[in-house]
């Protein structure tokens, strides 16, 4: 039996790891689909991580080296190309691979770290017919960066989130003609950071409340109708535009890879897709704890790190104090215009000082602000000048205001601030 088994070794994994390496936990185990540890980030070879965790500018390669080395100075074992087919209750692994064969591991806690993967054609239902051409924005990623294949020439992007941006400046910058970025919703679903480096500093459109209506071509992509939308998202006849290309990157939302969670009967958030945590990233399986783009999908990978770096150190401290967990707690509700919030329960037994809570809106705001209530009566409120759709917002929670509930049920919401 290991005392700590680390399902991925991506970014999420390997913070934990160290965490729970550096809280006094010896016998770590990461284990890693992949034939090399960094998930995601190596394929990410442009430049923005780490300016938060490390305060400088690294590429992805360079952000995971890091942690790598971490990993490799502190003698952590590492199982890679070595899959998980399932995970049950009383935390028996079975994993299968080329060396060992099918095996069953057992351990005291377990971090689920094995990030997301992304919406395809199928999941969004494009009409039209099926030629070559179509990627998902990620799987353009890999064959650029690390295939050195080129995937297209002229290309259209489905989708405005982060790795579709990204995507329009790599391909621009590989000599291909992207012809413009195509949003279904009214705003962006990427950082803003990332439209004004990738899209505005190229010249190249975003196309926002439109969507791809037809895809035409027969062995490859030749042309695709993009028709605007109206607020119900459905397409207003006579819009229609013609585009010819030989490429459509899709970037249309990212899932929280979570087989292995439903395997553990992990209870699952509809709007995340990913488990139900407390505020010390502990699912609702005593002893399992989860973290990163499982749980719910991230911004920055500086963030990821930090909700790991707690995930791992919960599960030390579960496995050297072994102490009954307080059965109180608080839930989340998910007020007006809230689209989600991470955690979703509180144990206030646990909080010493303060606590933070991660969420995502519905719609853009200009001046408003974040309200925590409970019964109807306001807790803490924090104004905000501008919060987006496409960036997650955080709000502290003080150890007072916790303790100010009566009902066991807290409520985030956010509203719009009227302009003297």
């Amino acid at each position: 039996m290991h005392e700590l088994i680390v399902i991925g070794g991506g970014p999420a994994g390997l913070a934990a790891a160290v965490a729970a390496h550096e809280k006094g936990i010896t016998d770590i185990l990461i284990i890693e689909r992949d034939q090399k540890l960094g998930g995601i980030l190596n394929q990410c070879i442009h430049n923005g991580f780490g300016l938060h965790y490390f305060k400088e500018e690294l590429t992805g390669p360079e952000y995971a080296a890091r942690f790598i080395n971490m990993v490799q100075e502190a003698n952590i074992e590492v199982l890679l190309d070595t899959m998980v087919l399932e995970v049950t209750e009383n935390k028996e692994v079975h994993i299968v691979n080329k060396e060992q064969g099918y095996q069953i591991l057992t351990a005291k806690a377990l971090v689920f770290a094995m990030g997301c993967r992304e919406r395809t054609r199928g999941a969004i239902g494009i009409a039209g017919s099926r030629p070559a051409g179509v990627f998902t924005a990620g799987t353009a990623q890999r064959y650029v960066n690390m295939e050195g294949y080129i995937v297209g020439k002229k290309v259209i992007i489905l989708g405005s989130g982060d790795i579709g941006l990204i995507m329009a400046r790599r391909m621009t910058l590989e000599g291909a003609d992207v012809l413009a970025c195509i949003e279904v919703m009214p705003y962006s679903g990427g950082l803003t950071r990332n439209i004004v480096q990738c899209l505005d500093d190229y010249a190249i459109p975003l196309l926002l409340s439109h969507t791809i209506t037809e895809i035409r071509g027969k062995n490859r992509v030749e042309q695709v109708v993009v028709s605007k939308v109206d607020e119900k998202r459905q397409p207003i006849s006579g819009t229609e535009q013609t585009f010819d290309c030989d490429t459509i990157l899709l970037s249309v939302g990212l899932i929280p890879e979570n087989e292995l969670s439903r395997d553990a009967h992990l209870d699952l958030d509809s709007k995340t897709n990913g488990p139900f945590v407390y505020e010390n990233m502990e699912t609702s399986v005593p002893g399992i704890f989860a973290c990163g783009n499982v749980v719910h999908v991230h911004d920055l990978v500086d963030f990821v790190t930090a909700e790991s770096i707690k995930a791992g150190t919960s599960a030390a401290t579960y496995i050297l104090e072994q102490e009954k967990e307080s059965t109180q707690y608080l839930t989340i509700k998910n007020g007006d215009h809230v689209t989600y919030v991470v955690p979703q329960k509180i144990r206030a037994d646990n909080i010493d000082r303060r606590t933070e809570l991660f969420f995502r809106v519905n719609k853009v705001f200009d001046d408003s602000q974040i309200l925590i209530k409970s019964k109807g009566e306001v807790l803490a409120k924090q104004k905000k000048s501008y919060i987006v759709p496409g960036e997650m917002e955080k709000m502290k929670l003080s150890k007072k205001v916790l303790d100010k509930v009566t009902n066991g049920e807290l409520e985030i919401c956010v509203e719009e601030v009227a302009k003297s």
